[in-house]
């Protein structure tokens, strides 16, 4: 080939090691426990953020404000956690 011979045609890449893959079933676990971890979290926190805020204690902007950054956070750690094992 002429390209390659250029370096115009970048090398193929050794194929993944077959225990470096993630399987269906933990992508959907990672995905519905991260799901229902975060939402959980991120209700009960906006739930008493806001119930504080309506009770009349500003203090309860709080918690209702970081609720669904904290939900989102306890997700990306899941996910990190699976990357971390996949890595072991």
């Amino acid at each position: 080939m002429i390209f390659r011979a250029m370096g115009l045609v970048k090398p193929r890449a050794r194929p993944h090691p077959r225990d470096m893959s993630v399987s269906r079933e933990e992508i959907l676990v990672l995905g519905l426990t991260a799901g229902v971890v975060g939402s959980l979290v991120g209700g009960l926190t906006l739930y008493a953020g806001l119930a504080l805020v309506v009770a009349g204690s500003h203090a309860g902007w709080l918690l209702a404000l970081p609720a669904a950054p904290l939900g989102g956070g306890l997700g990306y750690l899941l996910a990190r956690k699976l990357a971390a094992r996949l890595k072991a």
